[in-house]
């Protein structure tokens, strides 16, 4: 008597099933071949043909009706093509999507079920084919195969709903959330390959294990960018624990470090930075983060020499490992942002933070060298122009040239400072009669802000600085004039100098000056300004401007204004 063949099926001759999966193994033998190559040119040019022939070989078998004795063949090739395509991809896109669609739609197929469910979704599809293919049992291994595919797709774009509810199903389980994302992927249990299945370039556990590191490390970011800490501690031990990859546990250790580090628990994660230097050559993000702890624990000197390390480490192309022709955990990891502490930002960036960190340390003479040498980078392709207000990363062109002329002041190099002023002057002051309707926007509540009159009136007032230096009063009062002059005719009255230091001194100098009228309008300010709240009346200045200051001897507040006062 003849077998008797499932509903819908249509049994192709064995000798041809036999041809696909000889040509499945032999195109995923030449994938791994590809791999072994290195960076050898030929490896792309193989990798390419084992994905044309994987392409080939499924549309040949989606040619055909869907038949339950090829479906776990055809899901392979499918899983197999997806993961080849994603890794030299190095992503997922909305074709995997409609590939892995197809798959349960050919399922479907052989259950005469495809229609009205397909309304619901890849989410729909994939609990109608799990619970048609509890009849199934030989198809189990290769949709666990396709569904662990799902699952990095989903967990590659933040779909954890529609992930947590997959491996509902998979595990049988009824309920729960997606903050048991963690538990349903320890719990799942793909079930294991044959001897005599279809060769794959990747199987289901591994591709669990690789989700479990990826979820966690995800996890773990997140809560520590929130201030989540605890919850983050566990999660970044849980992604430390499982199958890291070298680059991807030097991350992980820096984040273990940056969360010990706000827990209050300095020593550990020095240990931790220590261990994620030593794991690699992506000593970016660990470099900078001992630089952070250096400074909280006040050991400057090695802040100092982290941020030089640092400086040296992005002045040098890192050397990139090979690609697995596998999904990897680095595949589905989100790209580093600002809010990131695995973001430590360009060459540049760095090299301000330690020139800044220089200066405000009292290491005048390298605070120097490294402004001098960061002008020297920015300007070999700058235009002469300026960006908008800073970005929270960093100054601008104009606050990076007038901290170097601060730093050159302070350094005793006078001259130097006016020649940086100079240059700044040169490519600001044509701008300053485009100002007034920025003043007007600001007013209205706009975020445009006119930082140009404040940078200019900085670099005259660090130009009076520098004449004093040079024993020429007649031209520092000059400059110190202009100065004033500029604040006066572009600051409405409705603006307040915030920070006292610098408003009393401006209260002093106009009084020294005998401009009366000024200095009596001032006052007034300041007198209604010291019955404000303190919140409401503080801000911070600029790092050229607390550097100016600390050069004067701020005046004696209440004696100051109790002069206006009784004259």
């Amino acid at each position: 008597m003849s077998r008797q063949t499932p509903l819908g099926s249509s049994v192709p001759q064995a000798s041809c099933l036999d041809l696909w999966r000889e040509k499945n193994d032999q195109l995923v033998r030449q994938a791994k071949v590809a791999q072994d190559l290195g960076l050898s040119p030929r490896r792309q040019q193989l990798a390419q043909d084992a994905l044309e022939g994987l392409r080939g070989l499924l549309q040949s078998l989606q040619g055909l009706p869907a038949a339950v004795l090829v479906l776990p063949l055809e899901l392979t090739v499918i899983c197999n093509f997806i993961t080849l395509r994603a890794s030299l991809a190095q992503g997922f896109t909305e074709d995997q999507a409609q590939d892995i669609q197809r798959g349960l739609e050919r399922v479907l197929e052989t259950q005469k079920q495809v229609g009205p469910r397909l309304e619901c979704g890849l989410r729909g599809l994939w609990n109608s084919v799990l619970h048609a293919s509890s009849l199934l049992p030989e198809l189990l291994p290769a949709l666990h195969h396709l569904a662990g595919l799902q699952a990095a797709l989903w967990l590659s774009t933040d779909h954890l709903g529609d992930l947590t509810l997959l491996l509902q199903t998979l595990n049988g389980s009824q309920n729960g959330s997606s903050e048991d994302l963690l538990l349903h992927l320890k719990t799942w249990s793909p079930p294991a390959k044959e001897s005599d299945d279809p060769l794959t370039l990747q199987d289901a556990q591994g591709l669990r294990d690789i989700l479990l590191t990826a979820f966690a490390y995800r996890q773990g970011l997140q809560e520590l960018i929130v201030g989540n800490l605890p919850r983050a501690l566990i999660s970044l031990h849980e992604a430390a624990s499982g199958l890291c990859p070298r680059p991807v546990l030097v991350q992980v250790y820096t984040m273990l470090g940056t969360c010990l580090r706000k827990m209050g628990n300095p020593q550990r994660a020095l240990l931790y930075l220590i261990a994620a230097l030593k794991g690699g050559l992506i000593c970016g993000p660990p470099l900078l983060e001992a630089s952070r702890l250096y400074q909280q624990l006040g050991n400057t000197a090695a802040e100092l020499e982290s941020l030089e390390l640092l400086v040296e480490a992005l002045s040098v192309t890192p050397s990139s490992e090979v690609p697995h022709f596998l999904i990897e955990v680095e595949l589905l990891l989100p790209q580093p942002d600002p809010a990131s502490p695995l973001h430590c930002g360009t060459l540049s960036q760095v090299k301000h933070l330690l020139a800044s960190r220089c200066l405000q340390t009292g290491r005048t003479e390298d605070a120097v060298e490294h402004y001098l040498d960061l002008l020297a980078l920015l300007l070999d392709g700058w235009e002469p122009k300026f960006s908008p207000p800073p970005c929270p990363r960093g100054p601008c062109m104009p606050e990076i040239f007038l901290e170097a002329a601060a730093a050159l002041i302070q350094a005793g190099q006078a001259q130097d400072a006016l020649t940086i002023c100079e240059e700044l002057l040169s490519r600001t002051s044509s701008l300053l009669p485009k100002m007034p309707w920025l003043w007007k926007d600001a007013r209205k509540g706009t975020k445009e802000s006119p930082h140009c009159p404040p940078w200019v009136s900085a670099t005259y007032l660090l130009q009076g600085q520098a004449w004093m230096q040079l024993g020429d009063p007649k031209q520092a009062i000059s400059e110190f004039s202009r100065c004033l002059e500029l604040l006066f005719r572009y600051i409405p009255k409705d603006k307040e100098q915030g920070n006292g230091d610098a408003s009393f001194h401006l209260l002093q100098t106009l009084r020294r000056l005998d401009r009366r009228d000024e200095a009596t309008a001032l006052w007034r300010r300041l007198e209604a300004q010291t019955k404000l709240p303190q919140e409401n009346a503080t801000w911070s200045l600029p790092l050229y401007l607390e550097t100016c200051l600390s050069w004067i001897r701020p005046p004696d507040r209440e004696t100051l204004l109790e002069d206006f006062r009784t004259s």
